[in-house]
């Protein structure tokens, strides 16, 4: 049997032959040689139809008067010294020239693009930029496109943010394009902001596309002109749907019909009416919005972030962080027409120091932040930001709400036990079981109703009735309205066993019945946000507790608090004993909190300031996700002659911190240990990060390998344990051409899924050549109905795959046949089984099958 890298070379070459094939140039050549001929034919003979009459008639017609309608515009605006457009011009006789079909009012360049804000320099600095300069000119363009701002400005805007890698210039340009739409176009702000996040609703309100890749395929060929061959070779050849528009775009000359300028309300609305389409014959309301989309997609950029829209993959880096960073600055500069809240002079800030300048900055920004993490939705705090804009008032409108959830606060990683105790060396603190659950925050208002939300903020209330019927039993007396966040873990009702969560996993999502409910839960409740109309995020944790446990009522297996321990750190035995019994219980670690806020001697000493930022460097998995630090010198040299500047950094509190990682939460995992079990896997794909790692791959698919039949079977995707520097030597290592960080050839990569590979889940946007093998450690072995892995050596019908795989190292003593095999896998699986009882149950769901709404590790933050 043929090795994977002679079945690779073989495919290559099979591929090479077809990839020679007529491509998207052959094509249009084609057609014009096919318009010449009829053409010169015409003189001499009696025109004779095409074979394909319906088709190439309204081609070659519309191309014939494209090319003399161009050739008279350029002439007249030569001689007249302008490039104003001219009217449709008319033949000799001076009857208007006809239109290539009855159905069209015209027919036009398909790759003009709006040049009213080609010339904008959205990427200069927002104390340099005057958006007063460029809005009567916007304005007045706007006006005769329909009246609102063009959509023709946020592609200028997206093609220069993802021009860069400088966050600085994202955020500038950024800025500038809200400034422009905060004082010419107010009521487009919110649509804009939309779709520059990649969104038409906030996450608790379900508002999905579902559109497929043929509803996509189908627009670019009506409005392109292509057929299935051309576009097949333009989805080869770049991979991208956006980049594969871009260039159908530029290739086609013309349009059947004249194009109506988008706008970024329309652009926004067509959205909404897509997600809203339902029922019979939704698909072809579907298909014509897309239709209409490209259509009117003026230029190639145009139609390349119109398709990346509509694939929900932007790919400009301007995620949530970013974006909330962007508004803070741009309401800070601007304001919109009758607004009375006070602005900052640009001219002025300029004049400031740099950290005076970023002092400003950071008030602003936190503010926003802050409203934004308590009400994370942009349709409430954008129309707030209109009226007051960066004001106190703003935490005021646009602070905790029930039944909308807010975002939690998240643990820092520890490596083990006694990083952790060494971090809060000096406080108390709570150990608590992290059970292998789901986390659910509660709501629950006066009249009873009940919402339940997830850790990404979706609805889950469907899923749970039996924990809604349950909430009018556990509100104690004198509770009227709460939120209260814990973890929903599967048990065993007659014995109070927990279950893990892949069992969890398998409990159906919509529509549940309580009567049909077979698999069983209990909510381990571990904070209280809100009580009875008031918030007690400022309260430090051992207030929060102390209330959910003498208001609510425990039910034993049904409702109940997590196991805890108070410690200090000198309690190390005894912290040790409960992480042991936390393991035994098949919980995942422990979560430690601290428990009061600093003394006032501490905060005199600067106790946890100084311990915080004297810290060593910690493993990689939380580089990822700490702020910029001072120095080394600064902040562990007190005998320096230069004295350390004044630190901004708060000391670390016992509060409730939306949305942000703090080490005032830390956490201890079983899969952080360094005895864990791993396997040498190798990389064979990979997608595109988000955020700030967009340039680079993440995450990564890896496989094992078979030795029965020489291929190698996907086993999980890994976005842990990487560094900045190791993502950009892998990038280079694994380059697809294309790209900021591509050199331009493809080095190591496969444009499509090499023969040798088994996997069938979500196309990768780029294939390694296996050349490779990784270390990766993992917290559990895993039944999956996706990955191929061992299918058949553990469990009948099903694969194995990895739970929280996490990268090692490179071994690089090590070349792809000598990587961890199917039958390793499985040996593996067999004896996590033996440890103790079943993991998984038979034909449970795999972790991918499961989705982003059961996913609870915190390890990945957006930026």
């Amino acid at each position: 049997m043929a090795s994977p890298a002679k079945k690779r070379k073989l495919n290559s070459d099979a591929n090479q032959k077809s990839a020679s094939t007529r491509g998207l140039e052959y094509f249009f050549a084609k057609q014009r040689a096919a318009a010449s001929s009829t053409s010169s034919s015409s003189q001499d003979a009696p025109a004779q139809p095409p074979a394909n009459e319906e088709t190439f008639t309204d081609e070659e017609l519309a191309r014939k008067l494209q090319a003399e309608w161009d050739a008279e515009v350029r002439k007249s605006s030569n001689s007249s010294g302008t490039s104003t457009p001219k009217p449709p011009a008319k033949d000799p006789v001076g009857n208007a020239k006809p239109t290539p079909t009855s159905q069209t009012s015209g027919s036009q360049s398909a790759a003009s693009e709006d040049q009213v804000t080609a010339s904008i320099p959205l990427d200069e600095s927002p104390l340099t930029f005057d958006p007063a300069k460029y809005l009567p000119q916007l304005q007045a363009s706007w006006a005769a496109e329909g009246g609102t701002a063009s959509y023709a400005l946020l592609t200028r805007c997206f093609v220069l943010v993802n021009a860069t890698s400088s966050r600085i210039k994202i955020v500038d340009t950024l800025v500038n394009c809200l400034r422009i739409l905060i004082e010419g176009d107010p009521s487009s702000l919110l649509p804009a902001i939309w779709l520059a996040t990649n969104a038409i609703s906030p996450p608790y309100i379900s508002m999905e596309l579902g559109l497929g890749g043929s509803a996509i395929s189908k627009a670019l060929k009506h409005a392109c002109g292509l057929d299935n061959r051309a576009l097949k070779a333009l989805y080869d050849k770049l991979g991208d749907p956006g980049d594969v528009a871009f260039e159908a775009k530029k290739k086609a000359s013309f349009t059947l019909r004249k194009p109506k300028p988008l706008s970024i309300k329309g652009v926004f609305e067509s959205l909404v009416k897509i997600a809203k389409a339902q029922g019979p014959g939704s698909g072809d309301v579907k298909q014509r919005l897309v239709d209409r989309l490209l259509q009117d997609a003026r230029g190639g950029e145009e139609s390349r972030y119109i398709v990346r829209t509509l694939c929900q993959h932007l790919r400009i880096g301007a995620v949530k962080t970013t974006m909330l960073i962007a508004l803070s600055r741009a309401f800070l500069l601007s304001k919109p027409p009758g607004a009375h809240f006070r602005t900052r002079d640009p001219e002025e800030l300029a004049r400031l120091k740099k950290e005076e300048l970023a002092e400003v900055w950071t008030k602003a920004e936190e503010l926003v932040k802050a409203s934004y993490a308590r009400h994370p939705d942009y349709n409430d705090l954008i129309p707030v930001l209109l009226e007051v804009g960066i004001s106190d008032e703003l935490l005021v409108r646009c602070g905790l709400t029930l039944h909308i959830p807010l975002r939690p606060m998240l643990g820092s990683i520890t490596r083990d036990l006694s990083e952790m105790l060494t971090r809060l060396q000096g406080r108390a603190f709570a150990c608590e079981y992290k059970y292998d659950g789901q986390r659910a925050q509660v709501h629950c208002d006066e009249r009873g109703k009940v919402s339940i939300f997830s850790r990404h903020l979706e609805l889950m209330t469907d899923k749970y009735p039996d924990l809604v019927a349950l909430v009018p039993k556990v509100r104690g007396d004198g509770v009227e309205s709460f939120i209260l966040e814990g973890e929903v873990v599967a048990v065993d009702r007659a014995t109070g066993e927990l279950r893990n969560f892949q069992t969890l996993s398998n409990r159906a999502r919509k529509d549940v019945a309580i009567g049909s409910i077979t698999i069983d839960v209990c909510l381990f409740a571990f904070d209280l946000m809100y009580l009875n109309g008031q918030s007690l995020l400022d309260q430090p944790f051992r207030h929060r507790r102390d209330l959910l446990r003498s208001l609510f009522v425990e039910i034993p297996h049904h409702f109940t608090w997590v196991k805890s321990l108070d410690a200090t750190s000198q309690d190390s035995e005894a912290v040790l004993e409960f992480f042991k019994s936390a393991l035994e219980a098949k919980c995942e670690g422990i979560m430690v909190k601290t428990l009061d806020n600093p003394s006032p001697e501490q905060l005199d000493s600067r106790g946890d300031e100084e311990q915080e930022e004297s810290d060593p460097k910690p493993a990689p998995l939380t580089t990822k996700t700490r702020k910029p630090k001072r120095s080394t010198t600064e902040s562990t040299n007190p005998d320096s002659p230069a004295p350390p500047p004044k630190s901004r950094r708060k000391p670390l509190l016992a509060t409730y911190e939306p949305d942000k990682r703090l080490e005032s939460w830390l956490k201890v995992k079983k899969d952080y240990s360094a005895s864990s079990d791993t396997l040498d896997l190798v990389p064979i794909a990979a997608w595109h990060g988000q955020g700030r790692k967009a340039k680079w791959w993440s995450p990564i698919l890896l496989a094992v390998r078979n030795d029965a039949t020489g291929c190698l079977e996907a086993v999980c995707k890994c976005m842990s344990g990487f560094t900045d520097a190791f993502y950009k030597a892998n990038r280079a290592f694994y380059d697809d051409g294309s790209g900021e960080e591509g050199s331009g050839e493809p080095k190591n990569t496969h444009a499509s899924k090499p023969g040798f590979v088994e996997y069938s889940g979500m196309q990768p946007d780029v294939w390694f050549e296996p050349c490779e093998v990784w270390e990766v450690a993992f917290a559990d072995i895993t039944v999956s109905p996706v990955y191929t892995a061992a299918i058949g050596l553990a469990v009948e019908d099903r694969g194995l795959s990895l739970r929280f795989p996490r990268f090692m190292r490179k071994r690089e003593d090590k070349g792809v046949e000598e990587a961890s095999t199917s039958e390793d896998l499985a040996a593996l699986y067999r004896k996590q089984q033996a440890k103790g009882p079943s993991a998984v149950e038979k034909g449970g769901a795999g972790a991918e099958a499961v989705g982003e709404d059961l996913a609870k590790d915190d390890d990945e933050e957006e930026e």
